[in-house]
């Protein structure tokens, strides 16, 4: 949960009419279901809903909340707690249990519950015995028909006898997953809407779910959300694994409201304060702080690109222009704990996500958005597809991807990652030149490495859109036992896009380095 609060701090960085104040409109009666109870439940059934709400007016207001609820602070929000016996599959022996979020604090905006049950759909409705309201005084016969501000499903993800919180639907359309053997990181959200935009972000919203009972011995588990906003109406359907690399099958059916600017598609959300490349802008006794550390982009054209994340003082967007991307996601490619020296967070444990895209999603960028960040306490940095063709209403659009909540590629590509990148003044030892920038680069090891490197077979080559390079040099690194790119950068006081990659017979062999230089 602190996790959804630093990205409602975040939101509000971005301007215009954020989350918060979503929040804060009321006026409206008790939310009522999108489909009848006594329906046969079917995504098809759901699109149909979906479509036939975007030729509705939006309506953004929320049901009034009790004062003992709306004005609790954060800390006594999280106070209150599921009780886990009151779960509706709670000692069944089935493969998933179902816990709830109450409402309450910054959570103002109730959502519906659903369960599938052989094809029909049954409520799960609000009870005030299904909380321990902790140390609040709290009156619960005042807690009438409130809804939830949303709910975790738990499996058996690291012990065969403990159901371990294995996702999470909390606030606006965020969710949050783990593979075996992660804690909470960054998250990721049904659609992003806007972003960065001078106009204003647009925060869509699952306003209900429906969950299917899950059978003894299922593998996965299904889960299916109405989204609503301003702007789009969309059915979702999300087929949950959990694993040591815990996959969400996702398809995403859109109607918009009206013709939308920027349209982002299958959105990361994470944290990035510093690393390597950013540390001495921080008096922090810690190496690292970060949730993610790098984009990661597999293009259609078969290129490895990456993008080390930065936190410098100014908003920075990187666009990648692609035609049907094999892949992308936010990375959390250092899991060293010495790099990080933080035993409470364990940022070394935070999931990577890596999205899949499924069929052709023709022409559009991957567009990358780093928010200028002093606190770690704020999610600063998101990551989306932006589609190439104009999105108009009175159209279907349908995106169908894989996330892979994980510690490392479902399959690695066989070249030379991008280990790290450190900066500092330019020139050599005793030879400073404080007008130049050096850039060192260290990559993994490949096979045949040191030699191919002694005997001149590798080739690296390095660019800058603006600005010159002075220098190249690569070195066999023993400490990794891969290649290290040795570079100096003269800007021009313009913004540059500097490439690097190590070639072998003409062909690359290691990903991408891609790097922007603000002036």
């Amino acid at each position: 949960m602190r996790r959804i609060l630093n990205l409602i701090i975040v939101i509000l960085l971005f301007g215009g009419a954020g989350y918060l104040f979503y929040l804060q409109k009321s006026g409206a009666k008790a939310p009522e279901p999108a489909i009848n109870p006594s329906a046969s439940f079917s995504i098809d059934l759901l699109k149909h809903k979906a479509a036939k709400l975007a030729g509705t007016a939006y309506d953004d207001r929320v049901p009034p909340i009790p004062d003992q609820i709306k004005n609790l602070s954060y800390d006594q929000h999280r106070d209150i707690r599921f009780r886990r016996d009151q779960g509706p599959w709670y000692n069944q022996r089935k493969p998933f249990e179902i816990q709830f979020f109450h409402l309450g604090s910054i959570f103002l905006s109730p959502v519906l519950v659903n369960e599938i049950v052989d094809g029909k759909v049954e409520p799960l409705s609000y009870n005030p015995a299904y909380f321990d309201f902790g140390k609040n005084h709290i009156s619960p016969d005042a807690l009438n028909n409130l809804g939830f501000a949303g709910f975790r499903i738990h499996a058996k993800l690291n012990s065969p006898t403990y159901y371990d919180e294995l996702v999470s639907f909390l606030g606006a359309s965020y969710f949050r997953a783990l593979g075996k053997g992660q804690k909470y990181g960054l998250s990721a959200r049904g659609l992003a809407i806007d972003t960065a935009l001078q106009s204003g972000e647009e925060f869509p919203v699952f306003k209900e779910f429906w969950i299917e009972r899950p059978a003894r011995g299922d593998k996965n588990i299904r889960v299916y959300a109405l989204l609503d906003s301003k702007s789009a109406t969309g059915a979702y359907k999300f087929v949950i694994t959990p694993g040591t690399n815990t996959t969400m099958d996702v398809e995403a059916y859109l109607y918009p409201r009206k013709a939308i600017a920027k349209l982002g598609v299958a959105p990361l959300t994470s944290m990035y304060l510093f690393g390597e490349n950013t540390k001495n802008r921080f008096d922090d006794h810690r190496p690292e702080v970060h949730d993610s550390d790098g984009l990661l982009v597999h293009n259609g054209r078969g290129e490895w690109l990456w993008r080390p994340l930065d936190n410098s003082k100014y908003l920075r967007i990187s666009s990648f222009e692609d035609f049907n991307p094999q892949g992308f996601g936010l990375m959390q490619r250092d899991q060293n704990p010495r790099h990080y020296l933080d035993f409470e967070a364990e940022y070394e444990k935070r999931p990577s996500v890596w999205v899949q895209p499924q069929g052709e999603w023709g022409k559009g960028v991957v567009q990358l958005v780093e928010i200028p960040s002093i606190q770690e306490i704020h999610d600063n940095v998101v990551a989306y597809w932006v589609p190439h063709e104009p999105i108009e209403p009175g159209r279907e659009y349908a995106f169908k991807y894989r996330l892979n909540w994980c510690t490392s590629l479902p399959e690695e590509p066989g070249i030379a990652k991008v280990i790290d990148t450190y900066t500092g003044i330019g020139g050599v030892s005793g030879m400073l030149e404080t007008d130049k920038r050096k850039f060192v680069i260290n990559f993994s090891r490949l096979k045949h490495l040191k030699k191919d490197i002694k005997d001149g077979l590798i080739i690296p080559e390095v660019s800058a859109s603006e600005g010159k390079i002075k220098g190249i040099h690569l070195m066999y690194n023993p400490l990794t036992k891969g290649a290290t790119i040795y570079t100096d950068f003269a800007p021009n006081g313009k913004t540059s896009e500097l490439r690097a990659v190590l070639k072998k017979d003409g062909k690359e062999i290691s990903e991408v380095w891609s790097y922007q230089w603000l002036p």
